[in-house]
């Protein structure tokens, strides 16, 4: 199936819009606008006029570029207006074949028993466990046999008027939106490999004003978490400190911000302008500089770390942890974050796409990545998407263009006839019949626990 789609990532410091074509869930990207982010602060609304301004900005220059006009967007969601939690159903099967149905009513039997508040609405159910009939995890149930299906859910929600706000901008700019993926979900489909996954990891997507962090373990997403501290804050540390324009200090950071100094660097002094008198300069040591970023990174690092501790989870990412974000490339960041998590960090770049790929290729652009690979089929085997729309997916294993593993494309169908209710009682609406849809075998993932149950079969 071809489509073309647009992604908007709506940070705090700049919305990046990118349009791409998707042929057979391959993604080629044909158009990018950036903007600076106004009307927004530390990843929520403040000004929806500025705010939607900014974002018709930023896709009108990617429709520009791409040559063509789309008219909805997959939209990225801060952590700031979210809230998680876990939940569990267990769902019966009447055939004793594991079908999607059985799946979609074990998921939205788990989404009722969280009890979402009536302040919040469902952004994504992402199951990370199934188990069948009590036995051992299975990676992905379909067509399997059982009598019991057993769902273990991550839900994240959204408060309803922080949402209304953030889908008046859109709309506003003159786009509708078409999905919402959170922000973090998305920066970790776009830099996270497939062995990373496997081991369990920690993906930290460190903004301008804000870091999201979300823990990968099991078969999807487990935690997710939201610190309203980002790169910014260095900056107006820095200004604060030498008594310099923000602007000033944004350079300095830039091309002197170091979180491990050399012998040589203790040596090197810089002249900045003082801001009260714009003729007048004072000599400051790259060793104050030093403290000062140092100092607000690790701060911000150990709050991460609490977060990490605070999950439950720290001893399940046997991969560690990865960085992305702008703040991420703060010199020596590697080696710093990792004597204060304790475990092993790597700087992840998102994965190559291709097309118009200038100015996407490095740790900042790991969001707007992620919303097209998420578009494209790249989420989780099965989910439930903003719109109460299941997601599931047939991979397919293609060669990585970037060297990093295998990349899973896949084939995205919507199952778009369920309508569901999780504030009166724990069913599902049929809107039209739902048993016309069947399992085949083509349908099936043939994984390692089919495999075994068709060897075992053979021996007895």
């Amino acid at each position: 199936m071809n489509q073309t789609i647009l992604g908007i990532d709506i940070g705090s410091t700049k919305i990046c819009s990118i349009i791409a074509d998707i042929k057979d869930g391959v993604p080629y990207i044909i158009g990018t606008g950036f903007h600076k982010a106004e009307g927004i602060r530390k990843g929520s609304i403040t000004n929806i006029e500025q705010a939607s301004q900014a974002i018709r900005n930023s896709v009108n220059d990617a429709k520009r570029v791409a040559g063509t006009n789309v008219e909805k967007a997959i939209v990225s969601l801060s952590g700031a207006y979210t809230k998680s939690l876990r939940s569990s159903a267990v769902a019966n099967v009447p055939n004793n074949e594991i079908g999607l149905k059985e799946i979609n009513r074990a998921m939205q039997s788990a989404i009722y028993n969280a009890l979402i508040p009536d302040d919040h609405t469902l952004i994504h159910a992402l199951p990370y466990e199934f188990r069948l009939d009590d036995q051992n995890p299975a990676e992905d149930p379909m067509g399997m046999s059982a009598s019991r299906l057993e769902v273990f859910v991550h839900i994240i929600t959204a408060k309803k008027a922080a949402l209304e706000n953030l889908k008046k901008a859109v709309r506003s700019s003159g786009i509708e939106i078409d999905n919402i993926v959170l922000s973090a979900y998305a920066s970790s489909i776009a830099v996270l490999t497939n062995e990373e996954k496997d081991l369990g990891v920690a993906c930290i997507d460190m903004g301008g004003q804000t870091c999201d962090l979300m823990i990968h373990n099991g078969y999807s997403m487990r935690y997710s978490d939201f610190l309203s501290v980002g790169s910014n804050n260095i900056t107006i540390d820095l200004a604060t400190a030498l008594n310099t324009h923000p602007s000033t200090a944004e350079k300095i950071k830039t091309d002197y911000g170091k979180l491990i100094l050399s012998d040589e660097d203790k040596d090197k002094a810089l002249e900045i302008p003082i801001m009260a008198n714009e003729s007048a300069t004072n000599k400051v040591n790259l060793e104050i500089i030093h403290t000062v970023i140092s100092a607000r990174v690790e701060e911000t690092l150990l709050l991460l770390a609490k977060s990490i501790e605070k999950s439950g989870l720290r001893e399940k990412i046997g991969a560690g942890i990865t960085l992305t974000g702008g703040m991420a490339n703060l010199e020596g960041m590697q080696e710093f974050a990792s004597s204060i998590f304790r475990k092993p960090v790597r700087i992840s770049k998102p994965v190559s796409i291709d097309g118009l790929f200038d100015g996407l290729k490095g740790t900042h652009s790991a969001t707007a990545i992620g919303l097209i690979l998420h578009g494209a089929g790249q989420h989780t085997n099965y989910e439930m998407d903003c719109e109460k729309k299941m997601r599931y997916r047939k991979s397919n294993l293609v060669a990585d263009t970037n060297g990093i593993g295998n990349i899973e494309l896949s084939k995205e169908h919507n199952v778009q006839d369920i309508a569901i209710t999780t504030q009166n009682a724990p069913h599902i609406i049929h809107k039209s019949d739902l048993s016309q849809i069947k399992t085949s075998d083509g349908d099936r993932h043939d994984n390692i626990f089919i495999r075994f149950w068709k060897w075992l079969s053979q021996l007895f």
